[in-house]
């Protein structure tokens, strides 16, 4: 799932704080307003979406990829200038793992009319051709009808129209809704709502790694086992201190640009957080050592032990590890100052991700029996409250009964607008809520403005006038959605940040990132169609086994690629080169092609080849190929598997799941390797260059250097060089969130 802000930058944006992995979410955060805060509206109703204003009035773009479900263009503005009735709504289908298919719908509200392009000097021809005249007649006085969706796609990054206004504020209104079976066909299979999840036991997992910590567990200076140079099997853990936690704790860790980064909260009776760690807590270099950590520590099968030290968890099926040899010592802080070792492989310790949408890190569903609205559909200050933690459950509410219906709207506004913490938890509520476009809800939900105090209080005609301007506004009668139901609304940037941690791209998405390469300089090579690349993809070959697309997605998670798009770009790169675009996963040659590859010839012997027979048996097989008795021994040894035979050497190339999770571990450990002269002895030695694993190499950025050293690192004579950047840089701008394609892209470290 591949998915972006509606406000997006000319260039990409960077940031030198690594614990802070997506900058441009950063970024889109600060462009939302304080009034109409999600999900509760300035008159104590429902407010499901967010009101978002850049600094620039520029494009929106689509989120992701979808299909138009419904559409207003106006020519001109209406309430004298002071509002735009402009809008967009996408469905999206997409996927977030194996097997888990997502969809849902995106409004964006309140876009530019078109007489008012010139104003801002836009080019209305970017937008696709359905919105360049209006969708209906322009009567004045009148809101310009809306058009129903027909079978219009659109891209992620295309331009919908431009940022316009409501009530002279500029600012564009923004929501995300699923309804109640798409809803429940993701979420059923998820641990949201769950008031004290449990490990998860399914293979769907991405993005943060979370876990709980139960009350009075034992955490060590160092790790059980640990020597009198505190190392465990030769890797070094720095100390901390013993004791034990007076509160369970909820601890996040997730892993960027190499280092591993921890937060913990300690969790009271009433379910509100404390949070423990001022600032992430870092482990430098922690994730592009996982490699040497996991052959160190998990010798029964490093492969498992590398997902252990990753997910927290083994995600392979059948796992080969045994129960008692997956000890995985995790340094958390647990009580202020103080921070020790747990082995969070036990079982009273419960290992979710983000793909889990845990309750102890904030996310709650708001609907029957647990919500602040009342049955008069107003939300009631010592409601939201409670739900936000704010104040004990046992706590009896605040009863004002003098109160005026403008002084408890005042009231519940103060209490939203002037507490920052309080909208950060509002962002992890998910509202089963009517939709304010259906006009199916108008008169429940507004009746309360005819009562003593209300605004049409008395004025009746003006009451009227009030809800047949709205049904003006509103257009759920040309979406083709059920009307008068309850839908389930997320909060828009919430949404968007959460699913950008997902990695997992669906088959289309992965079609556009290999389609379109060029071989050699200034001569393009047929663009595949999509319908071959999914055949590839999917479908067995002479060489090439069925099912890559799955068993290339597990790979790319389990070895940290597709936890960033720079990386994931980079591993299309090479393997538009290695694999001639997914057409051949083992190397092609006549026999005698292979006889350099034999015992006695140097590339032979650089391979480890030691048996006759070796150059044809070991030849290069999968995603990215790797070659030699040498690499097909260590391969095994960290499966604990056999692949140094004839009737095993050849699974890399015909077993989906070994093609992808051989090139993924020939990707984590790759330790890149530089000549130089030993001062003292004169003589010519070998030293690390740069730190181990691709990943590496590939965080340095999308310039021509960086493409150039991820290339030696699978190919050290840099061959099809272009080939490959041409195929990083597709992949690149299908991937990253800038709309101009091939722009160089550095991060700052």
């Amino acid at each position: 799932m591949i998915i972006s802000p509606p406000f997006l930058p000319a260039s990409g944006l960077t940031s030198t704080d690594a614990s802070k992995p997506d900058p441009m979410m950063d970024a889109v955060d600060r462009f939302e307003l304080a009034h109409g805060v999600y999900p509760v509206a300035a008159d104590r109703t429902w407010h499901c979406g967010s009101h978002l204003a850049p600094d620039v009035h520029g494009p929106v773009h689509a989120i992701a990829d979808g299909e138009v479900v419904a559409y207003r263009v106006c020519q001109h503005a209406m309430d004298d200038g002071n509002g735009n009735a402009g809008f967009v709504l996408l469905r999206h289908a997409t996927e977030t793992g194996d097997g888990r298919a997502l969809t849902f719908y995106s409004l964006y509200m309140h876009l530019l009319p078109l007489a008012e392009y010139h104003t801002f000097g836009h080019d209305g021809t970017q937008l696709p051709a359905f919105l360049h005249k209006p969708s209906g007649p322009d009567t004045q006085g009148k809101v310009t009808p809306a058009a129903k969706g027909n079978g219009q796609k659109v891209r992620r990054k295309d331009v919908l129209g431009f940022l316009g206004r409501y009530q002279g504020v500029t600012y564009m209104h923004s929501e995300i809704f699923m309804t109640p079976g798409d809803f429940e066909a993701y979420f059923g299979h998820t641990q949201l709502g769950v008031t004290s999840p449990a490990t998860a036991t399914t293979s769907d997992c991405w993005g943060h790694t979370c876990f709980t910590i139960p009350a009075g567990q034992q955490f060590y200076a160092l790790p059980q086992g640990t020597d009198a140079h505190g190392k465990l099997h030769g890797i070094a853990f720095k100390a901390g201190y013993a004791g034990t936690n007076a509160l369970p704790l909820a601890v996040e860790m997730y892993f960027s640009k190499g280092a591993k980064y921890t937060n913990v909260w300690s969790i009271a009776a009433d379910g509100s957080r404390t949070l423990l760690t001022s600032a992430p807590v870092e482990e430098k270099d922690y994730e592009y050592d996982l490699y040497h950590r996991a052959t160190a520590l998990y010798e029964a099968c490093p492969s498992d032990g590398y997902e252990m030290l990753r997910f927290g968890r083994i995600l392979s099926t059948p796992a080969t590890l045994p129960e008692a040899a997956r000890a995985t010592w995790v340094q958390i802080p647990y009580d202020t100052g103080k921070q020790g070792y747990i082995d969070i492989s036990r079982a009273e310790v419960k290992k979710l991700s983000d793909a889990d949408f845990p309750s102890f890190m904030g996310w709650q569903k708001i609907s029957e029996g647990n919500t602040p609205f009342g049955s008069d559909g107003l939300c009631d200050v010592d409601l939201l409250k409670k739900l936000v933690r704010d104040a004990a459950a046992s706590e009896q509410p605040t009863v004002v009964k003098e109160a005026t219906e403008v002084q408890k709207a005042d009231a519940l506004s103060y209490y939203v607008k002037g507490h920052e913490e309080v909208r950060r938890a509002l962002r992890g509520f998910i509202c089963n809520a009517p939709s304010e476009w259906d006009s199916t809800h108008n008169e429940t939900r507004f009746a309360k403005l005819l009562d003593e105090g209300g605004f049409y209080h008395g004025n009746r005609k003006g009451y009227e006038d009030f809800l047949k301007y709205l049904k003006e506004l509103q257009f759920w009668d040309v979406t083709g959605l059920p009307a008068g139901q309850k839908l389930w609304f997320f909060h828009p940037l919430a949404f968007i940040r959460h699913f950008r941690k997902c990695g997992w791209l669906s088959k289309g998405e992965t079609v556009r990132c290999i389609r379109k390469t060029i071989r050699d300089h200034n001569r393009e090579v047929v663009p595949l169609s999509k319908s071959e690349v999914i055949k590839r993809l999917t479908e067995v070959a002479e060489r090439r086994p069925a099912n890559l697309h799955l068993n290339f997605q597990i790979a790319a998670r389990k070895y940290g690629i597709s936890s960033s798009s720079l990386r994931l770009a980079h591993l299309f790169g090479q393997l538009t080169a290695e694999t001639g675009r997914l057409e051949f996963m083992v190397e092609g040659g006549k026999p005698e092609y292979f006889d350099k590859y034999e015992p006695g010839h140097p590339e032979g012997d650089a391979v480890g080849n030691t048996v006759r027979g070796d150059g044809v048996r070991f030849k290069g097989r999968g995603i990215i190929q790797i070659t030699g008795r040498s690499n097909y021994e260590s391969y095994g040894s960290y499966r604990c598997m056999t692949f140094n035979n004839d009737e095993t050497s050849s699974l890399i190339s015909t077993d989906p799941y070994c093609t992808c999770d051989a090139s993924g571990w020939y990707w984590a450990q790759k330790q890149r390797l530089q000549l130089v002269k030993d001062p003292e002895t004169h003589r010519k030695k070998f030293i690390p260059l740069g730190k181990l694993s691709i990943n590496y190499w590939a965080d340095q950025g999308a310039d021509d250097k960086a493409i150039l050293q991820v290339t030696k690192c699978v190919n050290p004579a840099g061959l099809s060089l272009e080939w490959r950047s041409q195929g990083f840089r597709n992949a690149f701008y299908e991937l990253n969130d800038e709309v101009a394609q091939n722009s160089d892209y550095k991060p700052t470290t």
